[in-house]
């Protein structure tokens, strides 16, 4: 006779930032049958996995940190992802997480029992683990991908990933080609001119570089965070506004948007003395269309007499090395490729399979919708995080992370308290937020014209939050059990009742 498996009551897919957020504030709820599949076998996530030289966080350390997990002891202004990895191991033992936490455990489906009103999760290697209620942290920057380029098959150098480093590689006397200019990128250069001996930068588009003004955080300011945590949370609330009110800028064209492009070319002049060279690194798009870059350093590397920027398209890549369209093939021995990642706009990178065997790879082919982010119709139970329509741009991103937490949390909650056997949000309820979402969005700079990955192949976007931060918290802290489907665990199939 076969053992009865067991059901969790959540299951969490990924053991970075948010999946070991949600898991702490659960366990405040109430919540203890908990588990955390985690493919890698540690945790972290895209700060475990990106380990490239200069790698850091843009945003100040305390606002990349959760409120709720104190850490008085941030070194600097803006977090190296060594420290902010420690900071995740900290905090998963401070909350005695990793006992939940499945490692080397990667999903490879999710399907829906609409009789049991459980989530079988399918795993590599044929284990299957069951949930009543499950919750998808993987996060969007959870793979890599190398970009669609003629002939990167046939080169015969060495590649490297930036979310793939090869720290085995001694970039001493090589000639080394880095392609991309967005956020990594402005990281790896400066680093990479101190050693390699020649760096080429291949850039399509120059994005809006704003200094970063980074210091060492005193002796004194952390004793004192450390002995009066109000301090601490009165300066996160600081950092917080001083951020939110950039969206005033770079969410929609305003003339505050002007004034952040005269910044951006003042610190451009200020940096590069060769009018040329300005003229390659000026954009020509509004800022906050593309992701604003923050960096004191990548300027100056681009002049160093070993590195040159080559804005000229790529032609194709040759067994040698760079053949960009004005005919010239640079020779190189290594090809840095800071050109981003597989964003999963379509849902994550395996098959969920919902009610009436629905997929919701193919419910958001093209166009990915959610209820507020966290919920879509056919898919009960379920819960994303930094679902379709949650990006930031101009605050943190863990900013909105809390928000989904805590929505995530009350709709969990409330399936295991009323012993409910499923919640589903309503079509015509996600139908209504999501034209909204979209009419709010076309008076947005994401949308003015620039070519971004917060867009698909045929411009919809399914990224970003068109807002506030403090209009998307407010949203996320009213969980309207009326917006949903509910069918108690005792009730026949098929019946749907609003319940009180």
């Amino acid at each position: 006779m076969s053992a009865v498996k067991h059901i969790h009551d959540t299951l969490i897919v990924g053991a970075g930032f948010t999946g070991l957020g949600t898991a702490i504030k659960l366990k405040h709820a109430g919540v203890d049958d908990i588990v955390i599949v985690e493919r890698n076998s540690r945790v972290g996530g895209t700060w475990r996995d990106n380990t490239y030289p200069g790698v850091a966080c843009d945003i100040p350390s305390l606002l990349y940190s959760f409120s709720f997990v104190k850490n008085p002891s941030w070194s600097r202004a803006y977090p190296s992802g060594a420290e902010i990895c420690d900071h995740i191991e900290d905090l998963t033992d401070q909350y005695g997480l990793r006992s939940l936490i499945r490692f080397d455990t990667e999903v490879t489906g999710l399907s829906f029992d609409e009789q049991a009103g459980v989530w079988s999760v399918n795993t590599h290697g044929g284990k299957q683990i069951q949930a009543r209620t499950v919750i998808l942290a993987s996060g969007p920057l959870a793979d890599h991908k190398f970009p669609d380029i003629r002939g990167i098959d046939t080169y015969r150098g060495h590649k490297i990933h930036s979310a793939a480093w090869d720290h085995d590689y001694d970039f001493a006397g090589k000639r080394v080609a880095v392609i991309g200019t967005g956020a990594s990128a402005v990281q790896i250069v400066p680093e990479l001119v101190k050693t390699a001996a020649a760096v080429k930068v291949f850039q399509r588009t120059p994005g809006w570089v704003l200094p970063r003004l980074d210091v060492s955080m005193p002796t004194a300011v952390r004793e004192i965070f450390a002995k009066v945590p109000a301090t601490q949370a009165l300066a996160r609330q600081a950092l917080y506004w001083g951020h939110e009110a950039s969206a005033a800028a770079l969410v929609w064209n305003t003339p505050a948007s002007q004034l952040v492009a005269r910044l951006g070319k003042a610190h451009l002049r200020r940096a590069v003395a060769d009018p040329w060279l300005r003229r390659q690194l000026t954009p020509d798009f509004i800022p906050g269309c593309k992701r604003m870059l923050v960096s004191s350093d990548y300027y100056p590397a681009l002049q160093r007499d070993n590195c040159k920027l080559i804005d000229w398209p790529i032609a194709t890549l040759s067994p040698v090395g760079v053949r960009t369209s004005d005919g010239i093939e640079h020779h190189v021995d290594a090809i840095v490729f800071a050109t981003g990642y597989d964003v999963h706009l379509s849902g994550p990178p395996f098959p969920v399979t919902g009610l009436d065997s629905r997929s919701l790879q193919q419910d958001w082919r093209g166009h990915a919708e959610a209820y507020k982010s966290a919920s879509a119709h056919g898919y009960p139970n379920l819960f994303f995080m930094t679902g379709p329509n949650s990006g930031p741009g101009h605050n943190s991103l863990l900013v909105y992370v809390e928000g989904q937490i805590d929505y995530a949390v009350a709709g969990v909650t409330t399936i295991l308290r009323r012993n409910l056997r499923y919640l589903d949000v309503r079509a015509d309820v996600q139908r209504r937020y999501n034209d909204r979402m979209q009419k709010r969005l076309t008076r947005t700079t994401w949308m003015s014209g620039c070519n971004s990955w917060y867009l698909t192949d045929d411009g919809f976007n399914a990224s970003m939050y068109p807002g506030f931060a403090t209009q998307y918290l407010r949203q996320m802290r009213q969980f309207r059990f009326q917006d949903y489907e509910a069918v108690a665990s005792d009730a026949p199939p098929h019946v749907v009742s609003a319940l009180a």
